[in-house]
């Protein structure tokens, strides 16, 4: 059977096993998320862009990872908390999860092996986002830099 988007399931920041196939038919943006870092400030224009396009279309799944410089230390409610509380985050937010080497989350090793990024296949750091269209194929992957209005014309040219 041909790996897909659709075969991965993740925990939810309240334990609950998720599906990705409850995503069909949407245009998602997985990102890499840390609560201590740089750019956790683009939480904030994450969720404006959730909130702008979640009618026609767009889910974005957040995956707290601390696979880079001890930035997100917290349990999953800490996590919770501070990306609500801080962000005002409504959209899906997963269990902490490793990105690179052998303990990688699933997600994770298939979403770099479809789009490379500048050192290989790598996740650089902290808010690197993916974005797939809507039957699931991954179409473009984004630096931890680029900020959600930099990702927004991509969103909607697949919405």
């Amino acid at each position: 059977m041909e790996t897909t988007f659709y075969s991965f399931s993740a925990k939810s920041l309240q334990g609950k096993e998720i599906g990705m196939d409850i995503y069909k038919g949407k245009v998602v943006l997985v990102v890499n998320t840390a609560s201590k870092c740089g750019f956790t400030p683009q939480l904030k224009g994450l969720e404006a862009l959730y909130e702008k396009y979640k009618e026609p279309g767009l889910v974005i799944l957040g995956f707290p990872c601390n696979q880079f410089g001890n930035q997100e230390p917290g349990d999953e409610h800490s996590i919770a908390k501070g990306c609500v509380l801080n962000y005002g985050v409504t959209f899906q937010m997963f269990s902490k999860v490793n990105v690179n080497g052998e303990s990688a989350h699933p997600l994770f090793t298939y979403l770099k092996s479809e789009l490379k990024g500048t050192l290989g296949d790598a996740v650089k750091w902290n808010f690197t986002k993916f974005l797939l269209d809507r039957n699931g194929k991954p179409v473009k992957r984004f630096a931890p830099i680029t900020p959600a209005a930099k990702i927004e014309p991509y969103i909607k040219e697949l919405l």
